[in-house]
């Protein structure tokens, strides 16, 4: 069974020294993995640092911290650029890097770059080419590939010694079944959301979080990955709330989340939602990892005391 394992995402731009700092406080709490989005655009989730350059920061005044983005929007960027920006990081941190991709979803954000902002179906396809090349390159093979969307002729990142530790393990955020199942075949680590994500206005629908809704995306993963699921992580976006007052508790959370419908007890079934006690909370942690895989569990910047005294006690 899978170790329990945590990440924190940055949701603010701090000046260098504080940022430094806090990728400090994150290794000395036990957390895992500290990870930055990848929007350039302040509508998606407010102000944001570009990725590498603060993970690299990161990474260099750490030993332990894991460094990742969560995760990188697959049209920015090349996938030769891509494999190279991860193949440095994953060097010069000794091996802590995890490269999170997505097929990209801010819409606003690519239109005021002139972006062009495809069909969601293109979007994924040309997702799904990029992991291929990037995979390839990062195994330290040279590549040659001819899709619809990338043309490379025997390009290898000869540019670079292979780092000792292997290559970045590759996390791919996917909501829907076609990019479950793109998931499946490319990733180490399946970042499972809710619902695939289609504007930033998208509503909280509380049946997305139920566990039966849950269980079908692991489903879907589990049949498309075949021999490969035994070695597949499973990954979430968490709410961890450590409370003794845990009914009302939860019942401020759907009222925050404008939920309707749904009731505490219904609440707790959640599988990303954890509210209670810190020892309630690593029972469930527990319970969710034998019964559903779900093993490393992502939550924002705010929630790091709560992650940091759960975490400790297992």
């Amino acid at each position: 069974m899978a170790a329990l394992r945590f990440g924190v995402v940055r949701e603010s731009v701090a000046d260098g020294r504080e940022w430094l700092d806090f990728a400090r406080r994150v290794e000395d709490s036990g957390i895992g993995t500290l990870l930055l989005r990848d929007h350039f655009s302040a509508g998606a989730f407010g102000q944001q640092l570009a990725p590498f350059s603060a993970l690299a920061a990161a990474a260099a005044v750490t030993t332990r911290l894991r460094v990742g983005t969560l995760v990188l929007s697959n049209d920015f960027r090349h996938p030769a650029i891509v494999a190279h920006e991860a193949a440095s990081l994953h060097l010069l941190s000794g091996g802590r890097f995890e490269l999170g991709i997505g097929a990209g979803w801010y819409q606003s954000e690519y239109a005021a770059a002139g972006i062009a902002f495809d069909t969601a179906g293109r979007r994924i396809a040309r997702l799904d080419e990029s992991l291929s090349i990037i995979k390839g390159l990062l195994a330290g093979t040279p590549v040659r590939h001819s899709g619809e969307f990338y043309q490379i002729d025997g390009l290898d990142l000869d540019v670079l010694p292979m780092p000792r530790s292997g290559a970045p393990r590759l996390l791919v955020g996917a909501g829907g079944p076609r990019m479950l199942r793109l998931a499946a075949r490319h990733a180490d680590i399946a970042g499972v959301l809710p619902a695939p994500i289609r504007d930033s206005a998208d509503g909280d629908d509380p049946r997305d979080r139920l566990p039966a809704a849950f269980d079908a995306k692991v489903g879907v993963l589990r049949e498309a990955a075949g021999d490969r699921f035994g070695n597949l992580e499973i990954s979430a976006f968490g709410t961890f709330i450590v409370t003794d007052r845990r009914l009302a508790a939860t019942e401020d959370l759907i009222a925050r989340r404008g939920w309707s419908g749904i009731d505490a007890e219904t609440v707790w079934q959640m599988p990303t939602i954890f509210i209670g006690s810190a020892e309630q909370i690593r029972s469930d942690l527990l319970e969710r990892r034998d019964r559903r895989g779900l093993s490393y569990l992502v939550a924002d910047d705010g929630a790091l005391p709560a992650l940091a005294e759960i975490a400790g006690g297992l």
